[in-house]
């Protein structure tokens, strides 16, 4: 399907979408928001996808945010109308199948929202960091005031929010908010050799294995625990299981079959 705004390819079992929008710095639009919404759904879906890359077109920006244009004249009334009807972050945060974000420049604001809704994050030496929105009168709107605390804690989460300074790649390795910085030039060859290892193992076992790791930060301890024990279950009647077991007795790679 053709997109206005995003660009969707596939490798194998690893799909890319790409935010197009390079001469507003991959700002998002509502329109975009759609798009996205509608393109991962679907690779959600989509029995040959086991992992989705996203990333920004051009080498300047992942996403600088929001497109602050449609921010003017928006009243209380008409956000909560926007939010009723769901938005890209809580889309990105429920998709069964490992979200990478390959972030190539500049992270801000919704930017890092949306790198946040996702499962990996790696990020070029180049590419800068910030939860902005407070310099322009506003907080997160997009789940950083739970999801950041959460990945770097609530001291350096509130800083951020409360500053809306930037850092560099480096810093938010530190901090844990980035899984890995790399080289710019090795940016998209490196975050292809993490996806493409995980879409060698069992699409079963990874949507179960990322289920399980979800839930560490929304349960309590002995909740997870048993909710880890139920997706275990599931993954011991999976034919994967079956396959995976006989491969490695019989010193073989195994076939699987996704189910």
């Amino acid at each position: 399907m053709a997109y206005e705004t995003i660009v969707v390819e596939r490798d194998g079992s690893v799909a890319l979408v790409t935010l197009n929008r390079p001469e507003k710095l991959n700002a998002m639009s509502r329109g975009m928001k759609a798009e996205l919404v509608e393109a991962l759904r679907g690779l959600d879906a989509h029995p040959d996808v086991r992992v989705i890359v996203l990333t920004g077109a051009g080498d300047k920006a992942f996403v600088a945010g929001a497109d602050i244009a449609e921010f003017v004249g928006r009243t209380t009334t008409d956000q909560w109308h926007l939010y009723e009807r769901g938005t890209l972050y809580d889309a990105v945060d429920g998709l069964e199948k490992p979200v990478l974000a390959r972030i190539n420049g500049l992270c801000l604001g919704g930017g890092l929202e949306l790198a946040l809704a996702c499962d990996l994050r790696i990020a070029s030496e180049r590419a800068t960091f910030g939860q902005t929105e407070i310099n322009l009168g506003l907080i997160p709107g997009g789940g950083a005031s739970q999801r950041l605390p959460r990945l770097v804690g609530p001291g350096v989460a509130m800083r951020l929010a409360l500053t809306g300074d930037t850092i560099d790649a480096r810093e938010a390795l530190r901090i844990g908010l980035v899984d890995e910085v790399v080289p710019h030039a090795r940016l998209a060859d490196r975050t292809s050799e993490i996806a493409g290892r995980i879409a060698s193992k069992s699409g079963v076992a990874i949507r179960l294995a990322k289920a399980a790791v979800k839930g560490a930060s929304r349960l309590p301890l002995e909740e997870g625990i048993r909710h880890e024990q139920a997706l275990f279950a599931l993954a011991m009647g999976s034919e994967d299981k079956e396959e995976g077991v006989r491969a490695f007795l019989e010193k073989r790679a195994p076939r699987w079959k996704d189910r």
